[in-house]
Formats: C-alpha cells, sequence, structure tokens
C-alpha cells in the first residue's frame, strides 16, 4: 500500500500528469483570453505538454512563460493568418449550410467546405507544434506546417481524430474543458514529433537521440538509488 503513494508509482505518476495537465489547460485559457495572443498561447501549451507533461522536463510555469514570451510575436502572426482562413471557412461553412437545408444545389459542397475548414483546423496545431519546436520565419512556418501535414495524411487525419475527440468531451462534459487543452496535445505530440523527426537535420537528429539517452541514463540511475 505504500509502494502504491510513493512519488514514483504509477498512480501518484498519473494523478501528477493530470494535474499537470489542469494547470496547464489553466494557463492556455487564460493567456488565450486577450483573443490576439491566443497564438502564443497556443505555442506555449504545446512546449509545455510536449517538455513537461510528456518527458518530465523542467518546470510547468516556467516552460510555458518562456515558450509565451519568446515566441510571442512569431506565434501571433500565425495566429492572424490561421484565424483568417478559419474565419473566412467558418463563413462559407455557415452560408453553405443553411442553402443545404433550404433545398439549394449549392449545398453540396457544405460537406467539402467543412472537410477544408477540419483541414485548415489540423494545419494550426502543425503550425503551433513546429513553431514551439523550430526556428523559422512566419511563411517558412506557415510553408512546413502545411508540407509536414501534407506528406503524411494518415498521421494528420490521426491528429484531427483525437482534436475531434478532444472537443467532443468537452461538449458532452464542460468540465473537461479545464483538462482537455493540455491533454490532447500532450497525445498529439506523439505523432507530430514522429514527424518531425522524419524530416529533421542529421545533425539535430543526432543530438536529440543523443539527449534522449542522457536523459534515460540519468532516469535509470535515479531509480537504482
Amino acid at each position: 500500500m505504500k509502494g502504491l503513494f510513493s512519488y514514483d508509482s504509477p498512480l501518484m505518476s498519473a494523478l501528477t500528469s493530470i494535474g499537470d495537465c489542469i494547470c496547464l489547460s489553466v494557463l492556455w485559457i487564460v493567456f488565450s483570453l486577450p483573443v490576439v495572443t491566443a497564438g502564443a498561447s497556443t505555442t506555449a501549451l504545446y512546449a509545455a505538454a510536449y517538455h513537461v507533461i510528456r518527458k518530465k522536463e523542467g518546470g510547468l510555469w516556467r516552460c510555458f512563460w518562456n515558450a509565451f514570451r519568446e515566441n510571442f510575436r512569431r506565434s501571433t502572426l500565425l495566429w492572424l493568418v490561421v484565424a483568417a482562413v478559419l474565419a473566412l471557412l467558418t463563413v462559407d461553412v455557415s452560408v453553405l449550410r443553411g442553402i443545404r437545408l433550404a433545398g439549394g444545389a449549392m449545398g453540396a459542397l457544405y460537406y467539402v467546405v467543412l472537410a477544408l475548414w477540419a483541414l485548415a483546423y489540423t494545419w494550426g496545431v502543425y503550425v503551433a507544434a513546429y513553431a514551439a519546436r523550430f526556428d523559422g520565419s512566419v511563411k517558412e512556418v506557415l510553408k512546413f506546417g502545411f508540407m509536414l501535414m501534407a506528406l503524411h495524411p494518415i498521421k494528420m487525419l490521426g491528429v484531427l481524430a483525437v482534436l475531434f475527440a478532444g472537443l467532443a468531451l468537452i461538449l458532452l462534459v464542460p468540465f473537461m474543458a479545464l483538462i482537455m487543452p493540455a491533454a490532447v496535445f500532450a497525445v498529439v505530440s506523439f505523432t507530430t514529433e514522429r514527424v518531425f523527426r522524419l524530416h529533421m537535420r542529421p545533425e539535430d537528429l543526432e543530438k536529440e537521440t543523443a539527449a534522449e539517452a542522457r536523459e534515460s541514463e540519468e532516469e535509470t540511475d535515479s531509480d537504482d538509488q
């Protein structure tokens, strides 16, 4: 029984992760409230979900704040572009839905535009993930975010499924909004990081692999002690 509640037990690890998800989700919501800061907040959400919740690196607040501050200008510009695309598609979806319900011939385009909206939504997540992990201009991040999504359509559909599953849970149980943003991004990072690794430069991939090996050794040494 004592081992069940020890710091390194699976139960305590799960409870810690849930607590981190709640704290990170609340941070994301608060920092997104001005709307214009939503891009930087989402980039910071991915950075903290990947480094802190998934890899247990550093403190939650420090990771979130550093990513928010360092990426603020670029992520804000990225957000304005993605938000403009989503807003345009949202209007089109709304108009075409009305036409479809009225029996108009153009209503058949409703499902096409709805699919484009879902792709744009997923693209925004790829853009935030790329911005959190790599340098590059606004144009480069937008381009590479789209290219990585298009080059791996099956993985992209997996990311889309996770996003909509999280959204569905929030709609069914509104309280889940306090945990789902961070939890979804932590799960999504498993796919996006695999995609990133497929296209990283050999020297960068070698550095990352070496860093992960060092972390694994440190964890093993800590467990032995």
